[in-house]
């Protein structure tokens, strides 16, 4: 989720690029900027409505009941806005289909919860009989589940609620944990902990303004960095307050970062932001490439991964460097693809320094995703880097384009730069691929999946290319000049911020925008530095005040909290 981009933007800025892009701008913003210059006032974000996805809903059960209990949760897919899955309440809602899968998660974790197997440690106590209800232990059980499900604490009537379906299950099947097994069963599939419902509250210390409250804030903290509810911990912060108080959203951040599960949390944010949602329909001509199969895609997106998580955060070392790093972990099946010695399971493997590969634009997962199924695409690949390492928008082609020249070559264009050269001559077609294809051009040595080449059809590879000004040879001058481009890191900051907030890179949100980029240059491009100082940052917590939005029929739609009827 792939989660947080939880809102389309209606009023969201792109930029659309169909000429030479130098950074002249993003340098002079930073100029102005230093490492001591304060935060900017910034009106915050919506308070928003979202649906968890399908692994922090499996991250969330996990944390609550444990490992051993099995989860098998599948959500449909949602919408790709601004760069990353959007999964606001007005966008990706839970049809009837869709629901009665969900039905049927929450019978099997109700059921394994409170099987024999698993309720002496997950229930915290004994009833006086198992032949019928008990009050006090389904009062017990209940209060803690539900709390952690809805990510705050349940009010006395919603626990007497749940305790009293629990009673009556349980006299109607004579069996007080058959009746928590319905309880805990209506719990799992509550709108309340399906959707997250971001509420707001006035700001004590900036009269006139708004903050999210103390759970929201933790919900958002939480699925921002760990792609899960709170912990025990978090919860516990935000009800006695001092997640708000003086020094508490500090120490509550900084325990965050320290957590083993800020990886888990930074994979999903990177799975989300390089589209390796795609990679499950990502298959390959077999007659083309026998090689390439389903193992090889999964342990393709499964590389980048891992080089990511180890690069960031173990390592803590500069995002720009992912670029042009020769570090990075083979598989057996993708050893073939690389054409490198295999070894059992997952190991250490760097590129000698004469090697055509280096940084994540030359690792299986960017060539074969960003490829047809059976050849290259420098414009595909072209339009990847753009927009996902750059966040700029590649126009799609006008109508009628004939792509035959491109994909059918000949004794007179045996290569793809030869074939790609009818487009930069056709004026309808020449503005958008000027800033394309040259990038993709520098890839060429590499074919549809991901293997080294030197000739195309019995012809050499020019692998020349170029980059907003900057000429080059190959796939690691295309890494180098990519890692000097000032756009690459300001891209990084938009994706974070939005993926935490689900607020859409809007010109309102450009000075908070530049203060982050700022801090991120200042403290060595570090992806942990960057999560510190957005998840501290007024623009994280702050909610705009708009008087006027609950009047508009587009709030009401996305705030509405609703389950498709199966009707």
């Amino acid at each position: 989720m792939r989660l947080m981009y939880k809102r389309a933007a209606p009023h969201g800025s792109s930029k659309v690029f169909c000429a030479g892009v130098l950074g002249f701008v993003a340098l002079v913003m930073l100029a102005g900027c230093s490492e001591s210059d304060p935060e900017p006032e910034t009106p915050g974000t919506r308070a928003l409505v979202s649906l968890v996805t399908a692994e922090q809903y499996r991250n969330s059960l996990s944390y609550i009941f444990g490992p051993g209990v099995d989860l098998q949760v599948e959500f449909a897919p949602v919408a790709r806005t601004e760069g990353l899955l959007a999964n606001s309440a007005a966008i990706a809602g839970i049809g009837s289909s869709q629901l009665q899968g969900i039905q049927g998660v929450a019978a099997s974790v109700a059921s394994q919860v409170l099987d024999t197997k698993h309720r002496n440690y997950l229930v915290p106590c004994r009833p006086e009989s198992i032949d019928g209800p008990d009050e006090a232990c389904a009062t017990r059980f209940l209060s803690r589940v539900g709390r952690l499900l809805f990510r705050r604490a349940l009010t006395d009537d919603e626990v007497a609620m749940h305790v009293k379906q629990a009673g009556s299950a349980a006299e109607q099947l004579e069996s007080f944990y058959a009746g928590l097994e319905i309880a805990l069963e209506g719990m799992l599939i509550s709108p309340e902990g399906l959707f997250v419902v971001e509420r707001a509250e006035p700001d004590p210390e900036n009269p006139g303004q708004l903050r999210l409250d103390a759970y929201s804030l933790a919900s958002r903290l939480s699925y921002f960095l760990w792609n899960s509810a709170p912990d025990d911990e978090l919860l516990a912060a935000a009800e006695s307050g001092e997640l708000q108080a003086s020094g508490g959203l500090e120490r509550a951040v900084d325990r965050m970062l320290a957590s083993p599960r800020l990886a888990e949390g930074m994979r999903a944010f990177l799975d989300d932001m390089f589209a390796f949602d795609e990679v499950k329909t990502l298959t390959k001509d077999s007659t083309i490439y026998p090689e390439f199969t389903r193992v090889t895609a999964e342990d393709a997106r499964e590389q980048t991964l891992r080089t990511s998580i180890e690069h960031l955060l173990a390592n803590d070392g500069d995002y720009r460097d992912l670029f042009t790093t020769r570090s990075t972990v083979m598989s057996p099946a993708l050893a073939i693809i690389y054409g490198v010695p295999a070894e059992p399971g997952w190991t250490p493997h760097t590129f000698p320094d004469d090697s055509p590969r280096s940084g994540l634009l030359t690792q299986v997962s960017f060539l074969s995703l960003h490829a047809h199924p059976g050849r290259s695409s420098v414009t595909l690949r072209g339009q990847a880097l753009r927009e996902r390492f750059l966040c700029q928008t590649v126009p799609e082609p006008p109508p009628g384009i004939d792509f035959s020249v491109v994909s059918n070559p000949d004794a007179n264009y045996p290569t793809q730069r030869q074939r790609v050269r009818a487009h930069l001559e056709t004026p309808s077609c020449a503005g958008c691929h000027r800033i394309t294809d040259p990038i993709g051009l520098s890839l060429e040595r590499f074919d549809g999946a991901g293997g080294f080449r030197l000739t195309e059809n019995g012809a050499v590879i020019d692998a020349s290319g170029g980059l907003d000004g900057f000429e080059f040879e190959g796939a690691v001058g295309l890494g180098k000049a990519l890692r000097e481009n000032p756009e690459l890191p300001r891209c990084l900051v938009q994706r974070v911020y939005s993926y935490g907030t689900g607020a859409p890179p809007a010109m309102e949100a450009r000075p908070a925008l530049d203060y982050f980029n700022a801090e991120f240059a200042a403290r060595g491009y570090r992806l942990r530095e960057l999560l510190r100082t957005i998840a501290l940052s007024k623009a994280f917590s702050r909610v705009q005040n708009d008087p006027g939005e609950e009047s508009n029929p587009e709030y009401q739609e996305e705030s509405r909290i609703s389950v498709a009827s199966s009707r």
